[in-house]
C-alpha cells in the first residue's frame, strides 16, 4: 500500500537513514515510556521508536495514512493510532496514573506554531517534545535578545520551555524535497517558569504589541497599554525597542499591565 504525498497537508515524508539515526540517538527513548508522534506519516520514526521499547500513540490527520498505519501495524500491541486533528486532539486523555508524556513529530510549516501552544496547555503532563520544523522557525524559537530573529515566538516559547536547537535537517533527506532546510529542536517545559508572570495573557499581550511594529520604541508601541513613565520606573529604557529586552523585562512589563489596559485595548 503506497501513498502519495499531499500538498494541503503540507506532507514531505523523512526517508534518510542517517537522521533517522540521529534522531533515534538524540532522544534517548527508554523502553515502556509513553511517547506520542504528531504526524507520523508513513512510519519512519514509529519503526525505530517501537524498536526502542516504547509505548506509543500516534495522532494522524490523513485517513489514507491512518489506514496505511494500521495495516502495517496491525500485531503491535504497544501501538495505538489516533485519527484526527493534533490541534483539536485532546493529549491529556491518553495519560495513565503519573506519567508524563514524551512528544516527537515533524510538523508542517502551517500548523507548528499554534500547535506547539496547543501541547504547552498540557505542559504539565509532558516531559519533552522534539520536534523537526523548518530552520527559520527553530532559529526564532532559539534566538536571544538583540537577534534579529528574536520575537514573540521566542519570548513566549522560552517562558514555558528550555530550548535547543540539536542539528539540521537538509531538504534531500524527505520526499517531496522541501525547499528550505529543517531542524530538529528540543523544547523541555519548565518546572517552574524562569520568571514571576502574574497573568500568561497580559504577559502574550504585552509581547504581541511591543513586536508589532519592531522599529517603534517601547513607549510608542505600549503606549495603549504602559505609561512610558511606568515603563522607565522598571528600569527599561522607553526609548529602547522590543528585540533589546529579555523575558525579565517582559515579565515585568506584563506584571504593571492593569486588567482595565487590557480591557479597553480589546474593545
Amino acid at each position: 500500500m503506497s501513498h502519495t504525498p499531499r500538498k494541503r497537508f503540507g506532507q514531505n515524508f523523512l526517508h534518510d537513514h542517517n537522521i533517522i539515526y540521529n534522531i533515534i540517538s538524540s532522544i534517548q527513548a527508554q523502553p515502556n515510556e509513553h511517547w506520542v508522534e504528531i504526524g507520523p506519516g508513513q512510519g519512519a520514526l514509529t519503526v525505530p521508536l517501537l524498536g526502542e521499547g516504547v509505548q506509543l500513540d500516534v495522532v494522524e490527520l490523513d485517513r489514507d495514512l491512518v489506514a496505511l498505519l494500521k495495516q502495517k501495524f496491525n500485531e503491535q500491541p504497544r501501538l495505538q493510532i489516533h485519527s484526527g486533528d493534533a490541534l483539536r486532539f485532546d493529549f491529556s486523555t491518553l495519560i495513565n496514573r503519573n506519567e508524563k508524556l514524551r512528544v516527537i513529530g515533524n510538523l508542517p510549516y502551517n500548523i507548528s506554531t499554534p500547535l506547539m501552544f496547543h501541547l504547552l496547555d498540557n505542559a504539565a503532563i509532558i516531559e519533552d517534545m522534539h520536534f523537526m520544523l523548518q530552520k527559520e522557525v527553530v532559529d526564532r524559537i532559539c534566538a536571544a535578545p538583540g537577534s534579529k530573529k528574536y520575537g514573540r515566538l521566542s519570548v513566549m516559547m522560552q517562558y514555558y520551555c528550555a530550548t535547543e536547537m540539536l542539528f539540521e535537517v537538509p531538504p534531500e533527506s524527505f520526499d517531496p524535497v522541501p525547499q528550505v532546510t529543517s531542524a530538529i529542536i528540543r523544547l523541555v517545559p519548565h518546572n517552574q517558569p524562569p520568571v514571576q508572570v502574574d497573568d500568561v495573557a497580559k504577559l502574550n499581550k504585552v509581547v504581541t504589541q511591543a513586536f508589532s511594529q519592531r522599529r517603534k520604541t517601547l513607549r510608542n508601541s505600549l503606549k495603549k497599554l504602559i505609561d512610558e513613565q511606568d515603563i522607565a520606573k522598571l528600569g527599561i529604557d522607553p526609548t529602547a525597542r522590543a528585540e533589546t529586552l529579555s523575558l525579565s523585562n517582559f515579565a515585568s512589563l506584563s506584571n504593571i499591565l492593569s486588567v482595565e489596559a487590557l480591557e479597553l485595548d480589546q474593545e
